[in-house]
């Protein structure tokens, strides 16, 4: 059974606004965007109000499967690295399209930048912005393999507003430019179609 939402009253949002300690246990609150649950005092950046869901007990908000935050604890135990990790690279996943930063992360998934740093490192053997690097790469190679969208286009689809940038850093990663990609996809596809042709023929 869903538990009950509190009403997120005006006491309730400035408690949250100025990380009121006095308001600790009396209730929790969520952000729908994250998945993370805080207790009224945490520190981590101030959510957009719309997205915010208030819980009578830490208890409830696990019951709606939102995470307890790394930064302060929200029900007494640590979040485990390997979990915290997930959330960061969820929410990578979800918002690589847009401008991400270290400390942009830090406040997202409630830690602070250098653990964030050290820690995601540790559990994926990559540092945070080589992991959003991959992600934005991977996702040009399908751009660029299934759209005829420009380089352009697809530098800021995936985050990457400078060409010239895009450009390098996709050489980088492919060892071939996004023109020199997108043709050898091409002629990859004209090879496969041609060959599909000497098979039915053989066939008849």
């Amino acid at each position: 059974m869903e538990s009950e939402r509190l009403v997120l009253t005006e006491e309730k949002w400035d408690a949250i606004v100025h990380n009121d300690s006095s308001y600790d246990g009396t209730f929790y609150y969520a952000v729908k965007t994250t998945g993370i649950f805080c207790r009224p005092s945490c520190k981590s950046r101030v959510p957009n109000k719309e997205n915010v869901v208030v819980f009578q007990t830490a208890d409830e908000a696990l019951a709606e499967h939102f995470r307890p935050c790394k930064r302060c604890r929200p029900n007494g135990l640590r979040l485990p690295d390997e979990e915290w990790v997930t959330q960061i690279t969820e929410y990578i996943d979800s918002h690589y399209h847009e401008s991400l930063t270290l400390e942009t992360l830090a406040d997202m998934c409630h830690g602070s930048p250098y653990h964030l740093q050290r820690t995601f490192k540790k559990v994926r053997g990559m540092t945070p912005a080589e992991y959003i690097q991959k992600i934005r790469i991977t996702a040009a190679e399908h751009l660029l393999k299934l759209t005829d969208k420009t380089v352009l286009e697809i530098g800021l689809a995936v985050g990457i507003p400078n060409t010239a940038h895009f450009a390098t850093l996709f050489k980088k990663k492919t060892g071939s430019s996004p023109t020199e990609y997108r043709k050898s996809q091409t002629k990859e596809k004209e090879v496969q179609s041609n060959g599909c042709i000497l098979d039915v023929i053989h066939m008849e």
